[in-house]
Parts: structure tokens; C-alpha cells; sequence
């Protein structure tokens, strides 16, 4: 069923208005998530001496790098992973594309997990984390520092998921009268779901432009902003789609009805990389650093790899037949999603000099609190699914075929 296409006659009947949401149900002990809660374990064993005894007792972080991979994947890459619901935002609420509609709440769930566990995580990677209580305080506001505003914007927007989510839980308790009269404010936290990723993302980037000669020529240059929101929008299509696939896979879910409408974020996706590659090229042969892709030895190797990764899709979802076999489509947001997080790893990272005699790489207890917090992510995820009114229905025909 994965590697082959769906005849028209099939895919005409699947576009069909669909049942509502519902729960999967079934167990929640499993191999798999006792896997994660075993994975969790040892993440919050870690954490535990980091509050007891310090950053310095579980990381590799020094002065040359106060910060290393927990806060590039907390703030960084987990947010542009949590960009589904942003994405999808975009596509129903903006350019008013309603077929897509019920793809809205699962993507909506994982934004949910992704930027809850992002905001939360930064208490880790915050040396006096029990000053934390600042960024709400008007008295310590620094309104032109680009971190505010990306501090500020993911705090609100943590918030606005958790309404714009709300109505799956008054469903499931069936408190009917309440979500109607939610629905009618509901409009202005879509406005601000769409207003403060758009925000937050593309400051980022700016966050990178400040940084100046320390972030190497391949990845430093004004368009910085632009270019993470562009691979942020396009991380969300991709994570719709891997998702689809995952919860068809592991809920053992058809995914027809779906197929048609991954197809076309498919053909979205190579619209925006395309866009992305012609400017980030554009750019390194307007600023002159074109040459330093095959001279800056292992950044270099990265670049490359970086690109190739890009490249891979366009390539692969320019052919409609591909976008209609969910095993391209798969590979093609994969391979887009490693491009996106080399991306943001290179330039964060990889990219970042800070001078002579600095050097850093993630410890093992470092890596294994970040593999926690994902775990944490996708069990939550689970239980979500399972016990909440989240993924679409299927009708018993498009079951069948």
C-alpha cells in the first residue's frame, strides 16, 4: 500500500468530508513505552545532579560556549519541529484552504508538546534558573534584546496552544455549550498562533545576526531571519506528514483519506525550498563567500551536507507521481527535517567561533537529557491520542479501499 499510488477513481471518493475527531484508545503499556519511560529515567537521573551540583557537573558547556545542544534543540530545533500547528495555521486560517482542515489538531498537538517542553526546558540550560521569574517581571524588560522577544513570544504562544487545543478536552468531557462559546474568541488566539511563531522565528535568526564575525560567512548574513522562517514553515509541513505516517503506522490507522492532502503539502514544501535555495545561494554569491564552500574544511563538509539534504526533496517531490506514494513523501520530509536541523546545528554551533582555544561537544549525559526530553514528547503524544478526540476519523468505505 505504501509504494503504490492511489488510482483518481480511488482518490476522488477519499476526498469525501470526513467523520470528526476521535480517540485511538487501546493500552498505554506497551514495549515501546515502557522504552521511553525507561528513557526518561535516566534523562531525569541526569537532571537531577544538574540541579544538585550544576551545568558544569553534566555538561560541556564553558565561557568560549555558554550555551550547547540543550539549548539549540530546546529553543532552536524543537520549536521549528513544533511548527505543524503554525504551519497548518497558515494554510486553513490565512490562505483559507479549509480540505485541510482536519489535519489541524494533530499537528496542533505535537506544536502543543514541542513548544510546552521547549519553554519548560529552558529552566535546564538557565544557570540561576530560579530567576526564571524575570522575563514576566515588567521591572527586568529589556525590550530591544532580540532574546526577549523570543523569550516573550514562545511564553505567549505556549499559552495561546493550550486554548487553541482546549476544545479537544471539552469534547471529551462533553462540555458542548462551553466549546461553542470558546469557539466564537477563537479567532484572535488563531491570529496570534499565526502572529508569534512568525515572531519568534525569524528572530532567531536575528539572534545569529548579532553575533557578527564569530558565525562563519556560510551562515552569517541579514537574511538570517528570512531564512529560518522559511525552513520553519517548511519543517512544519514536514513534520504533518511524518506524523500521518507514524500514527498510521504505529495506531495501525488507514491513511487514504490523508494521502491526497499530503500529496499537495508535499508540492508546498518544494515551493518554499526552492525559494530557500535560491536566495541562500543568491546570497553567498552576492556577499562574495560562495567560495568558502570548498574551502572551509569541516564546515564546509557540513554546508554540503546540509544542502544536499535540501536539495533531496525538491528533487524527489517535483515528480506529481512521487507525491502520490507515501513512501516518497516520507523520505522527502525526512530528509528535509535532517537538512533544517543541520542547518540550525551548523549555524548555532558548527559555525560559531568565539576565538583561540574554545572548543565544544556535547557530553553523554547532555545528549541523553535531550533524547528525554523527546521521549517525554512522544509519550505524552500517545496518551494524548489515545485518551483525547485528536486524529481524524475514517469512514468504514475509505477503510476498505
Amino acid at each position: 500500500m505504501v509504494n503504490h499510488p492511489i488510482p483518481s477513481e480511488v482518490a476522488s471518493r477519499l476526498r469525501k468530508p470526513k467523520a470528526g475527531h476521535a480517540a485511538v484508545g487501546g493500552r498505554l503499556l506497551s514495549p515501546f513505552t515502557l522504552v521511553l519511560g525507561a528513557l526518561i529515567a535516566v534523562a531525569m537521573y541526569f537532571l537531577a545532579q544538574r540541579f544538585i551540583h550544576g551545568l558544569g557537573a553534566v555538561t560541556n558547556i564553558n565561557n568560549g560556549y555558554p550555551w550547547g545542544i540543550w539549548v539549540v534543540w530546546d529553543v532552536v530545533i524543537a520549536t521549528g519541529f513544533a511548527c505543524g500547528g503554525y504551519a497548518m495555521a497558515l494554510v486553513v486560517y490565512i490562505l483559507n484552504k479549509g480540505e485541510y482542515h482536519h489535519l489541524v489538531r494533530p499537528a496542533l498537538t505535537a506544536s502543543l508538546f514541542g513548544y510546552s517542553l521547549g519553554g519548560l526546558s529552558v529552566l535546564i540550560d538557565l544557570g540561576r534558573y530560579w530567576n526564571f521569574w524575570h522575563i514576566l517581571s515588567p521591572t527586568y524588560a529589556q525590550p530591544g534584546s532580540v532574546m526577549f522577544e523570543v523569550a516573550v513570544c514562545i511564553s505567549l504562544y505556549v499559552v495561546v496552544l493550550w486554548i487553541e487545543f482546549s476544545p479537544a478536552f471539552l469534547e471529551h468531557l462533553g462540555m458542548k455549550d462551553v466549546k461553542k462559546t470558546l469557539n466564537k474568541f477563537m479567532f484572535v488566539f488563531i491570529g496570534l498562533g499565526v502572529l508569534l511563531p512568525t515572531m519568534h522565528q525569524s528572530s532567531l535568526g536575528s539572534l545569529l545576526v548579532v553575533f557578527g564575525a564569530q558565525i562563519h560567512p556560510l551562515w552569517q548574513t541579514p537574511l538570517l531571519p528570512l531564512l529560518f522562517l522559511l525552513t520553519a514553515v517548511c519543517m512544519g509541513f514536514a513534520i504533518v506528514i511524518l506524523e500521518a505516517t507514524l500514527a498510521a503506522v504505529g495506531f495501525k490507522r488507514d491513511i487514504h483519506e490523508e494521502l491526497p492532502l499530503l500529496s499537495k503539502i508535499g508540492k508546498i514544501i518544494t515551493g518554499i525550498l526552492v525559494a530557500y535555495l535560491v536566495i541562500r545561494i543568491g546570497d553567498l554569491i552576492v556577499r562574495g563567500a560562495i567560495f568558502s564552500v570548498f574551502t572551509s574544511g569541516v564546515k564546509s563538509v557540513m554546508f554540503l551536507i546540509e544542502m544536499a539534504a535540501f536539495a533531496y526533496p525538491i528533487a524527489v517531490l517535483s515528480s506529481p507521481t512521487n507525491r502520490r506514494r507515501l513512501s516518497k513523501l516520507l523520505a522527502a520530509a525526512m530528509s528535509m527535517l535532517t537538512g533544517a536541523v543541520l542547518y540550525r546545528i551548523d549555524a548555532f554551533l558548527v559555525a560559531y567561533d568565539t576565538g583561540p582555544g574554545w572548543h565544544y561537544f556535547p557530553s553523554a549525559p547532555e545528549m541523553m537529557v535531550t533524547i528525554g526530553v523527546i521521549a517525554i514528547e512522544v509519550l505524552a503524544y500517545i496518551v494524548f491520542v489515545r485518551k483525547f478526540p485528536i486524529l481524524p476519523g475514517h469512514s468504514t468505505t475509505a477503510a476498505a479501499e
